[in-house]
């Protein structure tokens, strides 16, 4: 039987870890790292049985590449503690890793807002509708930043998977605005570490209008009201604080 790694990297997820790994118990292996962690996440992950990384890590990408790096299986299913394996979803990965000749396959999402599922409008940035989450060992690099680290690949890519893993992305619309200031500041960092300030006041401005009607029109975020509009004006602001950021703003 092909041997699957579950991994899950964490901040201090003392509260949302035990239903993640309640799901994952159809996986072999658990690899759990724990990034700058001062709660009890780590007792969690130890009564789960997982292989346990300890580190401070500055980038998503590094900590990322660590887990990786740790895992024994043959294929990686990488979670975050936000993020529920469904029955459904589990019996179609241990299907598709005994079968596919594809080195990685996307996985769908279903964001929950509270208790709210979101399904539409998402990405631009600020949200995920699908991600490479599921690949053989080897297939997947993360790149060296700290917010939506680049991705190097080897191999071929295989068919979406038709189930969905469910994101408890945001507990209320104030989660929101903290995760659009919390994404913009960490890119804002990685634009001034490299010397940049992602394009120009113009282009940006230019940019929450197109993004806008890219979440909002044609990835139908009209069809989930009030979040829809709201994830719609936060993903075309996100470019514009961004930018404001790492031209006005240094770190402390």
């Amino acid at each position: 039987m092909t041997k699957l790694s579950a991994l899950v990297v964490v901040c201090n997820e003392e509260k949302r870890l035990p239903a993640c790994l309640d799901k994952l118990g159809f996986a072999d292996e658990i690899v759990v790292v724990l990034d700058k962690c001062t709660d009890g996440t780590k007792a969690i992950a130890q009564r789960y049985g997982a292989t346990i990384i300890e580190g401070r890590w500055d980038l998503e990408g590094g900590r990322r590449n660590a887990g990786i790096e740790t895992c024994t299986g043959d294929w990686i299913l990488e979670v975050d503690a936000d993020e529920h394996v469904t029955p459904e979803l589990a019996r179609e990965i241990r299907a598709v890793i005994e079968t596919t000749a594809f080195d990685w396959h996307e996985l769908l999402v279903d964001n929950f807002i509270g208790a709210r599922r979101v399904r539409h409008g998402w990405g631009a940035s600020y949200g995920k509708a699908a991600y490479p989450g599921l690949f053989r060992k080897g297939a997947k690099i993360w790149g060296n930043d700290r917010v939506h680290p680049s991705l190097t690949w080897n191999g071929r890519k295989g068919p979406m998977l038709t189930h969905r893993i469910e994101h408890f992305v945001d507990k209320n619309i104030s989660d929101m605005i903290r995760r659009l200031d919390s994404y913009s500041t960490a890119r804002a960092r990685d634009l001034r570490d490299r010397g940049e300030t992602w394009g120009s006041f113009a282009s940006n401005l230019r940019r929450i209008f197109s993004r806008f009607f890219k979440c909002y029109v044609r990835r139908k975020g009209y069809r989930e009201g009030g979040y829809g509009f709201l994830v719609a004006v936060f993903a075309s602001l996100y470019p514009m604080l961004s930018h404001l950021k790492a031209k006005y703003e240094r770190d402390e």
